[in-house]
């Protein structure tokens, strides 16, 4: 058995893990206290999603005009349909401008007005003030490179990196954390990496659909072994759908497109979303835009193209020089994906499958169920999203919880002082027999692991998506069920030992299937809409009987569902109004 021992692991390496990392650094050395960090991660950090944010981080510096943190507190709990727990939200927007202050202090390079300030002049979804700053429409690439350097610059020896490591378990006994086992996928050998803390920080889960903004890499790996180590997971069935998926492979164009000023238009030309939202129009909220351009599809107002129905965006009237300055890779996205031009052409776009407002139950500071385990970003769920994220709340999301999740493991560390636990022996075995004798030795299987990941991703697709109901989440959780009893009659045909692909996608799919059917579970379950979980057999938003947070936890019989309730510090529930 290889052991790699830390005395913290990061699991993930986007901007929540890597800004973690360095919370982690700085407060060792004001304490003057030698701690290391190892980093784990499926890829390099450079290749991790968070290179593909394209839209901005919104935070309020125009107080002097008028914005403020309550305003944005507000506007976050009204897009999020009251589902938010508001301390956690206000908490969340004071400390969005110390880390863009941050940002600045190690070389971001954001998108500035003539006199230095920060560009803030869009109005992203749901927000009632201009928040976002850019840069350009590649922010999370440039906050993603200014993170890296810096905090290789600062690491001083004490941060390791695993790239290209696949966490298989957790260990959790007694509640304490024992040790994480993650498999090298240089050679297909298991290591154990034992730790005092472990920081959850990877991502969320947008490849259990089909058509998806997610890199090939979002699997839900976190949650599911978070969950299947008995952790609580927590409004899973809140999906997020962006309303301009690019047609037809679904990858993200900006919401910053709309925000500029961006139009949707159906068939017969019209602003179809002065229907919907008549004062936001394009730049309501994104579960409300993205209903609204299915239903314009449904009845008969939309195009087809390559047998996709969709809609229009159009960026014509916006003008060659701004499309250059602030969308200059949507512009080259669309030309070389369609040989579209974006100044001269409509664009096609459809919702896709963008984001997860649920995921690890932690409190408002990070701290998940079981001693010593923390999580961030988008695999957690704090809740500062409710039932709808807004635009531009998610990188700033990542660099706040990221901080202070460092923050925490510090303080637990320095509170605590836990020392190194005993290395699970018997979940190291479970773990090698599943993969040499289970996965590797198995022969003759009846199904790929390709066929069973498309079955399952068309499945939530069809019948767990944007429009729900009754009978077909109960026919998806048949399938899910069908498919997951199926994993054990998967062949992986490649028994190389070296990068093998087939090995690392069975391992997604187990997490896929796992977590596909918590989201239909929940999602039955919950009987209202609200925000992106949208039920055409009840299609009112119900307070008194939904004002809840679903939690589900692991047990041998299926998942356990509990409920517990929404923290209310300022606004009572109102209608959305957009």
């Amino acid at each position: 058995m290889e052991v790699v021992q830390h005395d913290i692991i990061v699991l993930g390496a986007g901007i929540t893990g890597l800004r973690a990392a360095i919370e982690i650094v700085h407060k060792s050395l004001i304490l003057n206290k030698k701690i290391s960090v190892g980093i784990i991660s499926k890829v390099h950090p450079l290749r991790s999603h968070s290179v593909s944010a394209e839209g901005g981080l919104g935070v309020v510096l125009s107080i002097d005009k008028g914005d403020s943190f309550e305003l944005h507190a507000w506007d976050t709990v009204k897009g999020g349909d009251f589902l938010c727990d508001q301390d956690a939200v206000e908490f969340f927007v004071q400390r969005i401008p110390r880390e863009v202050l941050f940002l600045e202090h190690v070389g971001m390079s954001w998108l500035r007005n003539m006199d230095g300030t920060l560009f803030q002049s869009q109005r992203m979804g749901g927000h009632s003030f201009p928040r976002g700053v850019f840069a350009g429409d590649k922010t999370g690439h440039y906050i993603m490179r200014s993170l890296f350097d810096y905090l290789l610059s600062i690491a001083d020896g004490n941060v390791n990196f695993y790239n290209e490591y696949f966490a298989c378990a957790i260990s959790v006994k007694n509640n304490e954390y024992r040790g994480l086992i993650a498999l090298n996928m240089k050679n297909s050998e298991l290591v154990y990496f034992l730790s005092k803390v472990l920081i959850f920080a990877t991502g969320g889960l947008g490849r259990i659909y089909k058509t998806t903004t997610c890199a090939a890499g979002v699997t839900a790996d976190g949650m599911a072994i978070a969950y299947r180590a008995g952790l609580r997971l927590k409004d899973m069935e809140f999906t997020q759908w962006h309303p301009t998926g690019l047609v037809p492979s679904g990858v993200l164009i900006s919401e910053a497109a709309r925000g500029e000023g961006g139009y949707l238009l159906n068939r017969h030309g019209e602003r179809f979303m002065k229907h919907y939202a008549p004062n936001r129009m394009e730049t309501a909220p994104r579960d409300i835009v993205t209903r609204a351009i299915m239903w314009e599809i449904e009845k008969g107002n939309g195009y087809e193209s390559f047998g996709v129905k969709h809609v229009m965006l159009d960026l014509r009237h916006l003008g060659k020089n701004l499309i250059e300055e602030r969308l200059p890779f949507i512009s080259k996205l669309v030309k070389k994906k369609l040989g579209l031009d974006p100044t001269q052409d409509l664009i096609p776009v459809r919702p896709s499958l963008h984001y997860m407002m649920g995921g690890i139950h932690t409190d408002m500071f990070g701290n998940t169920d079981v001693r010593g385990v923390f999580a961030a970003g988008e695999v957690a769920c704090v809740s500062i999203h409710g039932a709808n994220r807004l635009g531009t709340n998610a990188l700033a999301d990542c660099l706040v919880y990221g901080g202070v999740v460092g923050e925490q493991a510090i303080e637990y560390l320095v509170k605590h002082d836990p020392g190194y636990p005993e290395i699970d022996r018997e979940a190291y075995r479970k773990t090698v027999k599943k993969i040499y004798d289970e996965i590797y030795g198995r022969e003759g299987g009846e199904y790929s692991v390709y066929e069973l990941m498309d079955n399952l991703r068309e499945t939530m697709e069809n019948n767990v998506g944007i429009f729900r109901n009754e009978r077909d989440i109960k026919n998806a959780l048949k399938k899910i069920r069908e498919i997951k009893s199926s994993l054990s009659k998967v062949t992986v045909d490649d028994k190389d030992k070296i990068y093998n692909t087939w090995l690392v996608d069975y391992l997604q799919l187990e997490n896929m299937v796992e977590i596909a059917e918590l989201i239909a579970t929940c999602a039955l379950l919950r009987q209202e809409s609200r925000g992106s979980h949208y039920r055409i057999d009840y299609p009112n938003r119900d307070d008194e009987k939904w004002l809840y947070h679903t939690l589900v936890k692991y047990s041998v019989d299926g998942p356990e569902i509990s409920y517990s309730p929404v923290v209310i510090t300022k606004w009572k529930p109102v209608e959305r109004k957009y």
